[in-house]
């Protein structure tokens, strides 16, 4: 039977409160296959948004880079911070890995987010349709992150040692397998990771692939490049259902009125996720849609800052605990 959040929504909100007052002290003193180019200053622009510095960060690739789409955006809180104060929260935006949405889908939550005492890394890449698709898009996901140690170098008060990566949609599917890469063989995609988030927010993310690719999901067959019988090595890749970590949280958030990304593929990967006694619990967001639940208008939106704000701040065991029957 599909499950529902073990956790009340209450205990949630209450925890997470704890977190942002202790965690926002922006005054504290306290690969193998990886990119084949480098640049020596990565930052392209700095600006104060909302009292929030923010860096636009084009990032290298391996191949040739396309500077409107490979980039992200750094987010850090105002104020001086001590070396390793400031916990990192990585955003993958989602929209069926196409090129109609971009980063831009994901800033509500940066600056909340940073408003929170965290840095935030808001990531663009290549998408089906203005250049992505397989292995271009994964390839660029991929590279982002791995540019995460040289964003650390230039901003040494970020932790960047056990992370949070969040995604929405394709975003989600992106973010689970970044957290994986570490699990693939050296000559798949992805592998040697030089920075690995070790905990994962799911927003309405397709976390099976082959079972939504079997019942009629066509927008991962293109983003593939082929149905599950044509290149099963791609799925067995990337797929997160297929690449469980039972030592990496992982909370999937889904609306019960998401007919794009059903709710059922983020309830088969908890259970599975269960079945390997991992870390995992699955959140139903009553009454919303796949659009809906990343909107800073939904019901569900400050309920989610608290779900990343409590998977940010807790150790893995505490968040065990937390999850645990």
């Amino acid at each position: 039977m599909p499950r529902t959040r073990r956790t009340p929504l209450w205990l949630m909100a209450t925890v997470a409160v704890g977190l942002v007052l202790t965690s926002c002290s922006p005054d504290d003193d306290r690969q193998a296959n990886g990119p084949s180019t480098t640049g020596a200053e990565p930052v392209t622009m700095s600006t104060i948004e909302d009292g929030v510095r923010v860096e636009r960060i084009a990032y290298p690739t391996r191949g040739d880079a396309d500077t409107d789409q490979n980039w992200g955006d750094f987010y850090l809180p105002a104020g001086k911070h001590a070396v390793d104060t400031v916990p990192l929260v990585v955003l993958i935006h989602g929209g069926s890995w196409k090129s109609k949405l971009d980063a831009q889908t994901m800033r509500p939550y940066a600056l909340d987010l940073v408003k929170r005492g965290m840095a935030v890394y808001n990531v663009e890449y290549r998408r089906v349709g203005s250049g992505g698709g397989w292995p271009t898009t994964f390839s660029d996901v991929a590279d982002a992150l791995d540019h995460v140690p040289a964003i650390d170098r230039r901003h040494p008060e970020i932790t960047t040692d056990d992370e949070l990566v969040v995604g929405h949609s394709a975003g989600a599917q992106l973010a689970a397998w970044s957290g994986t890469r570490n699990k693939l063989n050296p000559n798949e995609l992805g592998a040697d990771p030089k920075f690995r988030p070790t905990r994962v927010v799911s927003l309405a993310g397709p976390l099976d692939m082959v079972y939504a690719a079997h019942h009629g999901n066509d927008r991962i067959v293109t983003a593939l490049g082929g149905t599950p019988e044509q290149v099963p090595d791609r799925y067995a890749s990337v797929d997160p259902v297929q690449n469980i970590d039972p030592t990496m949280p992982v909370i999937a958030v889904h609306g019960d009125k998401d007919t794009l990304v059903p709710p059922i593929l983020s309830e088969r990967y908890i259970d599975a996720v269960e079945q390997q006694d991992g870390i995992g619990d699955l959140v139903i967001a009553r009454g919303e849609d796949h659009v809906s639940i990343v909107s800073a208008d939904s019901r569900v939106y400050g309920t989610i800052l608290d779900i990343i704000t409590v998977t940010s701040g807790k150790t893995i065991d505490q968040l065990d605990d937390l999850y645990s029957k």
